[in-house]
């Protein structure tokens, strides 16, 4: 066991994987806007399918309300996630003007406050100067430098329109497996419900996999915790749908 972890951490340590993971670290992933937009959208329409089944409320009316909270709910969220994009994409652009406004007016001011920041780290002496002379000499090293140093922010900003997109890309596509089931009006409705309570766990299992799987986590224990959480939410409903039914 120990042999396999230490070829795995080999492996990933070597030259080219090296490189290819700093890369990535550069920019922003949209891996966790497709998770939650996925998550959010079985959560929401689950909730319907679940809360009109406990009302015993027909398969018509679940696909109607599922259809209406799918698309409105997704297109609201996808909002939600573009202005949230939007605000960091305009935090790390005003920030990198207001350092390109520095290093032109006040670059010894600039140059000082890269000295301090490394000298923080340890470095001192014609070391230090070296680093300082190396980083300066690069007007876009020297802003990129600042922005993670002095203000703990990506060299890059987010894309509001993408994000956006991929959320309610995931949340319509994933949104729509609860209520995939309901479609089969031939089917007993108490039948369709339990199809839809299958379907609807593995999707959260899967999606918890996946997102255990990308985030280095706990793979099973990951599929576990969002299976969970998305079950809890649909139980609620279901019992609330239940109680204003009676």
């Amino acid at each position: 066991m120990q042999d396999k972890i230490r070829k795995k951490l080999l492996k990933s340590h070597e030259k080219k994987a090296i490189s290819e993971r700093l890369k990535d670290h550069h920019g922003f992933s949209f891996i966790g806007d497709a998770v939650l937009g996925g998550i959010d959208g079985c959560v929401t329409t689950f909730a319907v399918a679940a809360g009109a089944a406990g009302a015993g409320l027909s398969g018509h009316i679940v696909l109607i309300m599922g259809f209406a909270n799918l698309v409105a709910d997704g297109f609201s969220m996808a909002a939600s996630n573009y202005m949230r994009a939007k605000s960091d994409r305009d935090k790390v652009d005003q920030t990198r003007q207001m350092e390109e406004t520095h290093v032109r007016i006040i670059p010894e001011g600039e140059r000082e406050e890269v000295r301090q920041i490394f000298k923080e780290k340890g470095f001192n002496g014609e070391t230090l100067e070296k680093i300082v002379a190396t980083i300066t000499s690069d007007k876009k090293l020297w802003i990129n430098t600042m922005m993670k140093e002095e203000y703990d922010l990506p060299t890059v900003g987010p894309v509001p329109a993408k994000e956006a997109s991929i959320t309610f890309f995931s949340f319509i596509v994933i949104g729509f497996i609860p209520l995939f089931p309901f479609l089969f009006g031939d089917l007993p409705l108490s039948l369709r419900f339990k199809i839809s309570i299958m379907v609807t766990s593995l999707t959260f299992f899967t999606i918890g996999l996946i997102r255990g799987y990308v985030l280095q986590y706990k793979v099973l224990e990951s599929g576990m915790l969002t299976l969970l959480t998305g079950g809890g939410a649909a139980s609620l409903a279901f019992f609330i749908g239940h109680l204003i039914g009676k």
